[in-house]
């Protein structure tokens, strides 16, 4: 492939290989330092050989092994320095891994467009549009990691009889709850010096793990009587 290429001929070729590649995905891995193309005299991108390379070892990372972004850029920043890359790779493919893995939270770096969350969630076209509808997903694209495993648990909840209308209770709860959070760790947020808002971001953390046990306990003791046997 000759150098001097255009963005529109380097998604003809990406193409070949990778079917939900999008000038828009190629334009937000170059935001985020992933390539850089040269630009012409009129200020058009132009693409080498090299770059696309680099938009397939990208490309390629994200889909056969799941990686954030910031784990392909440390590979690429390897790659560069003419270091040895030992690939990194999932235990498991998303679609395999259960709604609560949290091998789920290294993803928050995934750029994700709505075939692919489709796709990596198992969840069809209108239950996404549902989901937006309900508050439960973001209602711009592109999706990130965060979105991704909402989405996933969203499918099993599904999939298990629950529609999507049912799980707006669970979003106005979780609203509830960090406003609840929010207030009470407002006094540390305001002093706004390094100690205090990671006194914030600390306690906040063990208020969310509390608010869940109790929620669980409570549960439990609420359906007790129905599903004893």
């Amino acid at each position: 492939m000759p150098d001097g290429f255009t963005i529109g001929e380097v998604l003809t070729h990406l193409k070949q290989e990778f079917d939900d590649v999008s000038i828009s995905k190629i334009r937000f891995l170059e935001s985020e330092g992933l390539v850089r193309p040269g630009r012409s005299e009129s200020g058009y991108r132009q693409f080498t050989a090299d770059d696309v390379e680099r938009l397939r070892y990208v490309l390629a990372a994200q889909r056969d092994r799941y990686l954030p972004l910031r784990v392909i850029k440390e590979e690429l920043a390897r790659l560069d320095a003419g270091l040895p890359v030992e690939e990194t790779r999932p235990t498991t493919a998303p679609n395999d891994r259960t709604p609560t893995d949290d091998g789920a939270a290294g993803l928050t770096d995934v750029v994700l467009d709505r075939q692919e969350l489709a796709s990596a969630s198992g969840l069809d076209g209108a239950a996404i549009d549902a989901l937006v509808a309900a508050g439960v997903l973001p209602a711009r694209e592109p999706f990130d990691g965060a979105a991704l495993r909402v989405a996933r648990v969203a499918a099993e909840l599904l999939r298990r009889g629950l529609e999507p209308r049912h799980l707006r209770g669970y979003r106005l709860a979780a609203e509830r709850e960090a406003d609840r959070i929010e207030q009470l760790v407002a006094p540390r947020l305001a002093q706004r010096n390094p100690d205090s808002r990671r006194g914030a971001a600390s306690a906040a953390e063990e208020l969310v793990t509390l608010g869940a046990q109790l929620h669980r306990l409570l549960l439990d003791a609420r359906l007790a009587d129905t599903l004893r046997t």
